[in-house]
């Protein structure tokens, strides 16, 4: 249609400027009728236009014999981009037809293409011998597990999510197992964030790992006025600091359990927030090295709390863990002192909140990038239990929910995220067979459970959570422990022998049920 606009308009110019040269000079002219201009317009606009049309019909009638035959599902603007950019760009798909759930505009054409109704996939797929489809609609993960079951039943193994940069396809993304497990929470407050952050100098602890450097990126896109990265990890800060080179930050190398060193960073750079993400996560590999936990967890917690008290920092955040509610694992149960730690302390003039979720998918330590490996290896999966279920959520979206807890914190509480349903990994290595086409090549192993580790994570500790404003944010009644005694039962902790570091965590957490499998 563009083209034809330029058409028309050329002839519109060329014509309005022959008129005014016939009606000036109009003796050089004669004999010739003024109804000859009239009559060469439209006739110059049909053939020229009329030939563009058939060169272009002919070209697209030649490419749609040899492209896949695809389905475009959602009748969207997006839909009309991909349609357009498609039948005008090299591409190897071909659409065919449209398939949405409104039924006000089924039975009419969208982009020159019919609209269908979704009960008639199965009909189109089969009648159009359709090859591949693209998803041109937003949908949640249920929404488009059910559709991508429906189309892997259906033989359809090339399933596509379109993206756009302004009118243009910028991306065709392979539908991934994150589209499909992927809990967006519906009341997320991108102002209150906003209000949170903006303006305001944030400091980041293991700024280097997946939680602290999504922090990070969200800090930057909400307007905060200066970053401090700190991570003792070399490579890991390098890369943040890389990525966000453009913003105003301030790279530090240095680990939480060097106390001295972390209180020079808060009173040199005194930071409105401080959000504390360092820790050692691994269950496995903590259960074999529980002194480095001890240490780097609960005294590298402590540290930065501590010296963010003294340099008055406003906010305090801690990054918990769903482990920590009735721990199993040594993990968990350090991370459980370091909520009672950040709810008990004297904390002056600080806000200290801590802000407990799940497992975020794509982590460093997700199961998702090792099923990655297993089936780039060609297999098995090893999966440690048949039972097995893990609550996971977008690392994009976990931190923002995190900065959101932290806006309505008042101090002392223990935030919980709304992680959605919990999923059966067995069913999620299940489903990444199937999107790597692998169900039939590739088996699935039980490992057995490893040392530490729970068949169904629990993010509540009792019944007593309470809602916010916010569906997706929960918060639990403040655990009371005396601080003195809490102070010289981590003093104790850190200087007992690592044979002893277990039954010392039991004193501490008294609801702490080690399981050593």
């Amino acid at each position: 249609m563009n083209e034809a606009k330029k058409l028309l308009y050329a002839h519109i110019f060329a014509y309005l400027v022959f008129a005014i040269l016939f009606n000036t000079f109009r003796d050089f002219f004669n004999p010739m009728p003024r109804s000859a201009i009239l009559i060469d317009f439209f006739m110059s606009l049909f053939f020229i236009g009329g030939l563009r049309i058939s060169k272009r019909l002919y070209l697209e009638s030649f490419k749609k014999e040899k492209l896949k035959p695809t389905l475009v599902i959602g009748a969207t603007p997006k839909a009309s981009a991909i349609i357009k950019n498609f039948i005008s760009d090299e591409t190897e798909y071909w659409p065919t037809a449209i398939i949405d759930d409104n039924p006000s505009i089924i039975n009419t054409y969208f982009s020159n293409l019919k609209v269908y109704p979704m009960a008639a996939i199965e009909d189109l797929i089969n009648k159009l011998h359709i090859k591949s489809v693209i998803i041109a609609k937003d949908m949640d993960s249920k929404e488009l597990d059910r559709l991508f079951e429906k189309l892997k039943n259906l033989d359809v193994e090339d399933i596509k999510i379109a993206k756009l940069l302004g009118d243009r396809v910028e991306e065709l993304k392979d539908i991934s197992i994150e589209d499909l497990l992927a809990r967006k929470p519906k009341d997320l407050d991108t102002e209150a964030i906003k209000n949170f952050i903006e303006n305001k100098t944030v400091l980041i602890t293991g700024a280097g790992g997946s939680i602290g450097s999504e922090i990070a990126r969200q800090c930057r896109k909400f307007g905060a006025r200066k970053l401090i990265l700190l991570d003792n990890a070399e490579y890991n800060l390098y890369s943040i600091t890389e990525e966000l080179s453009d913003f105003d930050m301030v790279p530090v190398m240095q680990s939480v359990t060097d106390k001295e060193a972390i209180e020079k960073t808060l009173a040199k750079y005194r930071p409105d927030i401080v959000v504390h993400a360092a820790a050692y996560k691994h269950v496995p590999l903590v259960e074999f090295n529980p002194k480095a936990a001890v240490i780097n967890n609960i005294l590298g917690t402590k540290n930065v709390i501590d010296a963010a008290i003294e340099n008055g920092v406003k906010k305090f955040v801690l990054i918990s863990t769903d482990k920590a509610v009735r721990p199993t694992n040594i993990m968990g149960a350090t991370k459980r002192v370091c909520e009672l730690y950040a709810q008990n302390v004297d904390s002056k003039e600080t806000e200290i909140v801590s802000v407990r979720f799940g497992n975020v998918l794509g982590s460093s330590g997700s199961v998702i990038p090792k099923f990655k490996e297993q089936i780039k290896n060609g297999g098995p999966l090893t999966v440690t239990h048949p039972e097995v279920t893990r609550y996971f959520m977008l690392i994009p979206e976990a931190c923002q929910l995190v900065l959101q807890a932290a806006a309505i914190a008042k101090g002392g509480e223990i935030f919980i995220l709304d992680m959605g349903e919990p999923v059966k990994i067995v069913d999620l290595a299940k489903k990444m067979l199937k999107l790597y086409g692998k169900e039939n090549e590739i088996e699935i192993e039980f490992t057995g459970l490893r040392p530490g580790e729970k068949l169904f994570e629990e993010l509540l500790l009792d019944e007593t959570e309470q809602k916010t404003k916010y569906d997706s944010i929960y918060v639990t009644k403040p655990t009371v422990y005396d601080i003195e005694r809490l102070n010289k039962d981590i003093e104790a902790l850190l200087n007992v022998p690592e044979e002893e570091i277990v039954n010392k965590l039991k004193n501490i957490v008294k609801e702490f049920n080690h399981n050593v499998n």
